[in-house]
């Protein structure tokens, strides 16, 4: 197969070189807003399955795909171009909580359709401005490269072949479901990370297409560091060999939080990075305050000063951040690529960088 970049991908680069692009806000934050319940999770299909269900978000994409489609038109309404698919937790070894391993291809494969259904929608009011779905890959609740067992630091709960069978499965019904790019998304260990490139570089070879492909770092904390312990740069040293579309940052900061690793990853990065932080820090009960427009002046200065290709939300955030975000951005220049000098550039916790 060959490597060449996609239809898709030379259309979003063309779009990402006059303007930079708008990704949605959260989907958990206006699920709560909808008030569902445990039948609204459960609809005739699971009315009498054996475990609790609600609180499964991406279930809803099959039992009421009415909310979720509603909830991606009001992203693409307040502004969005890429919508991301309600599937951050649509693998086996997630849905294993709730005993649905068995869906977790239909729930990626009903999620990125419903997140297509709503761009074709749109766009038909609007052909002049193509929306695109991107296949949201979660990064499980497992960890494979620290130990869950603090008296036992050599055990692993999930081992690199179970990740990679698991992403696989969840990257073939993403794009089965008519997804334009796979998004590989809030990253806190860098090797369950490589497992879901190797498994899409393998359906990809499977299929024998290609498709754009984003990953998303999380940095846990104000330690500036992914859980799994790399700086930022470190971080796209890790990932950079998978010729990705984009480069980025999300969820557990706030933009003034997360300005210093975006500018890490824009000095170092030769691709387009992307930064979708939370409504700011999680107040003393869990929910976020930041309004939107406060986070729209704080990623505005991000596009002012160079810095991003691809603005959004995450935590806390609604269609009303996007809509103050597209209009902060909006007719600033993108982030310009950098060229980066030929070196051996190392990625361990920290960066190696050797000289010439």
């Amino acid at each position: 197969m060959t490597n060449a970049p996609s239809t898709i991908e030379t259309t979003l680069r063309a779009l990402a070189k006059d303007r930079i692009l708008v990704l949605d806000g959260a989907m958990g934050t206006m699920i709560q807003q909808h008030r569902l319940t445990e039948a609204d999770f459960r609809g005739d299909r699971f009315k009498d399955w054996g475990r609790d269900l609600k609180g499964n978000n991406d279930l809803l994409s099959i039992t009421r795909p009415d909310v979720i489609k509603t909830i991606h038109l009001q992203y693409l309404e307040a502004g969005a171009d890429i919508l991301e698919t309600n599937t951050f937790s649509s693998t086996t070894i997630a849905q294993a909580d709730y005993g649905m391993e068995a869906l977790a291809y239909e729930l990626n494969f009903e999620s990125a359709r419903v997140a297509k259904e709503a761009c074709r929608e749109v766009e038909a009011r609007d052909p002049s401005r193509p929306r695109f779905v991107a296949g949201a890959v979660g990064p499980t609740n497992r960890t494979a490269s620290i130990s869950p067992d603090v008296n036992n630091p050599g055990f692993r709960a999930v081992s690199f072949d179970d990740l990679r069978i698991a992403y696989a499965e969840a990257v073939r019904g993403l794009i089965d479901g008519g997804a334009d790019i796979i998004l590989i998304e809030t990253v806190f260990d860098t090797l369950n990370a490589k497992a879901a490139l190797f498994a899409t570089e393998e359906v990809f070879e499977e299929k024998g297409i290609r498709l754009p492909i984003s990953v998303s770092g999380t940095i846990t904390d104000l330690s500036g560091r992914t859980l799994s312990g790399q700086t930022a740069e470190a971080f796209w040293y890790s990932v950079r060999h998978a010729n990705l579309f984009s480069i980025g940052l999300n969820c557990a900061l706030g933009a003034k939080e997360m300005r210093a690793h975006v500018a890490d990853l824009a000095r170092v990065s030769d691709t387009l990075v992307c930064a979708y932080p939370n409504a700011g820090l999680p107040n003393e009960f869990g929910e976020y305050d930041e309004s939107p427009e406060a986070m729209a002046a704080l990623v505005g200065e991000f596009a002012r000063s160079g810095l991003v290709n691809v603005v959004g939300g995450c935590c806390g955030t609604t269609p009303d951040h996007i809509r103050a975000i597209a209009e902060a951005v909006k007719g600033l220049p993108p982030r310009v690529l950098p060229v980066i000098e030929p070196r051996m550039r190392l990625s361990g916790l920290e960066p190696a960088v050797i000289a010439a």
